[in-house]
């Protein structure tokens, strides 16, 4: 992919142009089809702040682990009677931030920074090296992807719009692991469980998969009217995001540097719909 400062492709890309509207300092987001970044707009390699969607990398290198045959979904992991599913599906009963246990494993929708964090440590000990390392070598060197994971597998990536169009494309036909473990990892873990959409509020059910936030029926919900039920991605606190819509066949990437909030809870809706609409 090439790096320019502002691009625009195609006519479908109009949609985009909101982004200069928004309150941001700086934005930059790209739709992505199957094969090529499709259209731009904002600076494609100026470094941001991934914050959570920094877990989509975590999950993408649990899932190599799985396939490499060091690590199984059904391993104990975490506290006592949780598996490395549970860890990826926020059903450990991990709070938020590090401490203890605050639900029974399988009993509610927990969203945990620290639950993630002991995947990532899962990973590392069955891979014999630190986490960072493992990233490396199973997701973000092969992907091409520019930087290097500083701290926390649930929140630490620094990467530019480019990194976020590679891992993008890997979500919509991965190299990386086989059709069928994405598959996997984009289904409902434990369905029907109850629990917090951060941002969004109590949801029931609270659907997730492996590291993937599910779309399904969910309202509110930080993507568009549009998306089909099927779209799964992640968003972060530092005001970034990214949606994979398997029956579009698009995804869309979002970097910025405001935080979180409700220019983010109206934009970002309006922004996914109006890109939906043109490319029909």
């Amino acid at each position: 992919m090439s790096r320019r400062s502002i691009e625009l492709v195609s006519p479908a890309v109009e949609a985009l142009r909101q982004v200069d509207d928004w309150p941001a300092p700086h934005a930059a987001v790209a739709v992505v089809g199957r094969s090529s970044v499709l259209a731009s707009r904002g600076e494609r390699d100026l470094q941001f702040r991934w914050a959570s969607v920094t877990k989509l990398l975590t999950a993408a290198a649990a899932l190599v682990a799985l396939e490499e045959g060091i690590v199984d979904l059904d391993d104990p992991a975490g506290p006592p009677g949780s598996t490395l599913r549970h860890l990826l599906s926020h059903a450990s009963g991990l709070p938020l931030n590090q401490g203890p246990p605050i639900a029974r494993p399988g009993q509610r929708r927990i969203y945990s920074n620290s639950g993630i964090e002991a995947a990532a440590e899962t990973v590392s000990e069955a891979a014999e090296m630190p986490f960072a390392e493992y990233l490396r070598a199973a997701v973000t060197g092969p992907l091409g992807l520019s930087a290097h994971l500083p701290g926390s597998a649930a929140w630490s990536y620094r990467g530019t719009l480019d990194d976020l169009a590679g891992l993008a494309s890997e979500l919509l036909v991965p190299r990386l692991v086989a059709p069928e473990t994405l598959a996997e990892a984009t289904r409902t873990q434990f369905p029907g469980l109850t629990g917090v959409l951060p941002g969004f509020g109590r949801l029931e059910p609270n659907d997730w998969g492996l590291g993937f936030e599910l779309r399904h029926e969910k309202r509110p919900h930080w993507t568009g009217a549009r998306n089909s039920p099927r779209t799964f991605g992640h968003f972060g606190a530092a005001g970034t995001f990214l949606w994979v819509d398997p029956d579009a066949g698009i995804a869309l990437a979002c970097l910025t540097d405001l935080e979180f909030g409700e220019w983010a809870r109206k934009a970002w809706p309006r922004l996914s719909d109006s890109v939906l609409e043109e490319l029909e």
